[in-house]
């Protein structure tokens, strides 16, 4: 499965000519090589298409990580279309290809920005429909991104007939059998499947046809979801979250893509609670192992009050520590533990990738956990998140100075207490802590087994700052300088396609189509009083 063109310009132009020769003289109007570019446009009809697409390429990817852990992979958080679009066409104009780049669909961008509620905390209480319905918006804006810089090729290469220009023609016929789409795998945030395992089943569905090829579901409560990065939060045993996993993989085997990816959250390291004591059917199997992480303490019957649950641990009767919710508490300082269990228990029963939810950004720290799981599952795999609920500056300040200190140097230029301080920006130490949060990525896939590397609100923080940047300056001082010297002539400098943004709104292809439907009738907006033109 290629990134590239099904079939050649030539050949797609050759069988709409025999398409219209056996149609007879009611096709004469239709112009074969338009139908050719229309069709090459628009390659994929439906979500399942490019689940399918998409599938197949993340498990390339998955191989050749495994092969050479220095193949890593990347994306960022989308809340809109449009975002997930530029982030692609950027992409492609910088690195020159998307080969290992991916886009998320963030749960906690779609309740902040997406809920018909209003801005909602990451807790599960958007309306799930908004999941499916994102997923499908990016795929129309990315199959848009692809339409447009197609027609921008087709433009030019009747520019170069036009000329005479046979090598400039060559060119663009390899460059449109060659182009690269910018539909992309999307990994698509389930929360914690929205709930039960039927719930979880039927948005799972929804989420494959509109195109997700790769899914995210979590280990904690439904109905009691909470940020992956705040307090409060409460696991369910791992038989209710097999479940789940189940449910997705018979979501995508319902529908044909065979090859679905489903990456199993654990959320454990964080959550110190649960609120189901799961059934022991046998000793040593994985309910007993849940319940062996709950805190109790020993009672005698005597000391038991009504209502109250028993649970009999090793022989004698003990009391699991119930918090006045009615929720049960885990045991201090087993978060490692249980999530070395759950990463475990998740792979050997559907799960193909892992995400497990830390508390800050330390390689050493996650390649400790990750490294016990590859003793049981050695592929082991996990996609992480880049969080900005992190302090990066200060988490890497004092993982250096800590380190520094560790090593006898004289540390007497830092107080650990004011890292963060503006006054050590351009310190040897905040050199050093730059440079690991620049080789995190590359640092964290070599040691700590990091196939996958997003961040999952980078554009819920840019879009607020640059807005911030705009606003100062338009109702400041500068007025309508701010937006033309901060906004405009940045992105004609940096050859922004934006800049022209009826081009990018399809105002180019629209002209063309209705040129293929009316021929010189055709009423075009693209003319000598565009003021386009003036870009």
């Amino acid at each position: 499965m290629t990134p590239h063109m099904d079939t050649t310009y030539s050949d797609a132009t050759a069988n709409f000519a025999d398409l219209r020769s056996a149609n007879g003289s009611s096709w004469n109007a239709i112009n074969p090589e338009s139908a050719a570019r229309m069709r090459l446009q628009n390659r994929f009809h439906t979500g399942l298409d490019i689940a399918k697409y998409t599938a197949a390429i993340m498990r390339k990817d998955m191989a050749e990580y495994d092969a050479d852990n220095t193949r890593y992979t990347q994306s960022l958080g989308c809340w809109h279309g449009f975002i997930g679009q530029q982030k692609m066409i950027s992409v492609k104009k910088h690195q020159g290809t998307t080969d290992k780049r991916y886009l998320y669909l963030s749960g906690w961008m779609v309740a902040a920005l997406r809920s018909e509620f209003g801005p909602l905390p990451d807790q599960s209480m958007h309306e799930k429909t908004t999941v499916p319905a994102l997923i499908e918006e990016l795929y129309t804006f990315l199959k848009q991104a692809d339409a447009r810089e197609l027609n921008h090729l087709f433009r030019d290469l009747d520019a170069a007939r036009a000329s005479g220009d046979a090598d400039a023609e060559a060119k663009l016929m390899d460059a449109i059998d060659n182009f690269e789409t910018h539909v992309v795998p999307i990994i698509a945030d389930i929360d914690a499947g929205f709930g039960n395992e039927e719930a979880t089943y039927l948005l799972a569905k929804e989420m494959i046809l509109a195109g997700a090829c790769a899914i995210q579901i979590e280990n904690q409560v439904s109905d009691a979801k909470q940020c992956g990065h705040q307090d409060g939060k409460v696991t369910v045993p791992h038989e209710d979250f097999l479940a789940k996993i189940n449910a997705v993989r018979y979501a995508f085997l319902e529908l044909g893509v065979d090859d679905g990816v489903i990456v199993a959250r654990t959320d454990s390291l964080g959550a110190g609670l649960t609120q189901k004591i799961p059934v022991s059917q046998e000793p040593g199997d994985l309910a007993s192992q849940y319940i062996a992480y709950l805190e109790t303490e020993e009672v005698s019957i005597d000391d038991v009050k009504d209502g109250e649950v028993l649970i009999k641990t090793d022989g004698k009767l003990t009391r699991p520590v119930r918090m006045p919710n009615g929720l049960y508490a885990f045991k201090p300082n087993t978060g490692e533990d249980r999530v070395v269990l759950d990463c475990i228990t998740s792979l050997q029963h559907g799960a193909d990738l892992l995400w497990i939810e830390t508390a800050t950004p330390d390689v050493a720290e996650i390649a400790g956990m990750v490294n016990r799981v590859r003793e049981v599952v050695p592929d082991a795999k996990l996609v992480y998140n880049n969080s900005p609920s992190f302090n990066w500056t200060l988490n890497f300040r004092e993982q250096v100075y800590d380190a520094w200190e560790a090593e006898g140097k004289d540390m007497a230029d830092y107080d650990r207490s004011e890292l963060m301080a503006a006054a050590y920006d351009d310190s040897p130490l905040a050199i050093e802590a730059d440079a690991k949060i620049q080789s995190f990525q590359s640092d964290a896939s070599r040691d700590a087994g990091m196939f996958h590397h997003l961040i999952t609100l980078p554009t819920y923080h840019t879009a607020a700052l640059s807005t911030d940047n705009l606003a100062k300056g338009y109702f400041g001082k500068e007025g309508m300088l701010a937006y033309v010297a901060g906004v405009q002539r940045q992105e004609i400098r940096q050859g922004i396609a934006t800049v022209k943004h009826q081009d990018m709104a399809g105002s180019n292809m629209g002209d063309d189509h209705k040129e293929y439907f009316s021929g010189d009738q055709a009423l075009k907006a693209g003319g000598g009083k565009n003021t386009m033109n003036q870009f």
